[in-house]
């Protein structure tokens, strides 16, 4: 059924992780052309003053994460960047930090562990006021690679990167919430993680499973619109018409199957419309 939500206002950037943090860089680029300078990209998309504010929650060197940012934001021009340094859930919910998310045309959520920053964010004043703006005006929120996982409403914490074809080997809870009904991960190529994602989608064929390969991104327009940003290739995993599924029916430790579901591969440049949405939402 298509979903009667307001569109979002605001725009996501989920990064699947080791982005380029200077343009110069051509190190990813796999072709002779110029590479796509994904950060370039989020300057270009901020509105208003141009305040951007790192958020290093996700990792376990917050102040170390937080620098690289500044540096890379301090490089394209952006003269007004904060870092909002999270370490408990009473720092989330106080005044300062609201008014920190206020003022943001920007907001970077940084690597580490999604896990760490879902239970530092879920439920706070901080992550609800993201989420009013996120939905009333045009900021910009980018995640990258915990950062981008925690965006999604299913959210995978725990798996190795070769599990996922034993049922229960992959933990999924619930992420931030910004991006419904889809299922991000990242470093997805480079760690070989289709087969977790596909148990994913088994758990719940209604999500879309993303998979974002290093220096590599979507950009998230009205919800629901995708655009591929950077220099690596975007998967999409479609269940919603696939059979066969076991999941329900096999017990944990043992092998599940599905068939039919649907592979996208996307690179630069091109676009997807989740499905369910209401254009007249």
């Amino acid at each position: 059924m298509p979903t009667t939500s307001p569109r979002p206002k605001g725009r996501l950037l989920a990064i699947g992780g080791h982005e380029q943090r200077d343009a110069s860089d051509q190190k990813s680029a796999s072709t002779e052309t110029s590479p796509d300078f994904i950060l370039q990209r989020f300057a270009e998309e901020l509105k208003g003053s141009r305040t951007v504010v790192v958020i290093p929650a996700a990792s376990e060197e917050p102040e170390e994460a937080a620098k690289s940012y500044l540096e890379a934001f301090s490089a394209l021009g952006i003269e007004s960047v904060e870092v909002l340094d999270i370490r408990d859930r009473n720092q989330a919910n106080s005044p300062e930090a609201l008014e920190v998310i206020s003022r943001a045309d920007g907001v970077m959520i940084t690597g580490g562990d999604q896990l760490r920053l879902t239970s530092l964010l879920g439920g706070t004043r901080l992550l609800h006021r993201l989420t009013e703006r996120y939905y009333q005006e045009p900021i910009i929120i980018a995640g990258t690679s915990a950062g981008a996982t925690a965006m999604s409403t299913p959210m995978i914490y725990q798996g190795r990167n070769d599990a996922g074809f034993v049922k229960d080997e992959i933990h999924i809870t619930t992420g931030l919430q910004l991006l419904r009904d889809v299922a991000i991960d990242t470093h997805f190529i480079a760690r070989g993680r289709i087969v977790r994602m596909a148990q994913i989608i088994a758990t719940n064929p209604g999500c879309i499973g993303l998979g974002l390969e290093e220096d590599t991104a979507v950009l998230v327009h009205r919800g629901s619109e995708l655009e591929v940003v950077g220099n690596g290739i975007v998967v999409l995993l479609d269940g919603h018409n696939c059979t066969g599924n076991t999941i329900a029916e096999i017990e944990p430790g043992e092998v599940f199957s599905i068939r039919d579901l649907r592979l996208h591969l996307l690179s630069k440049g091109q676009r997807f419309t989740l499905p369910g949405f209401n254009e007249e939402a």
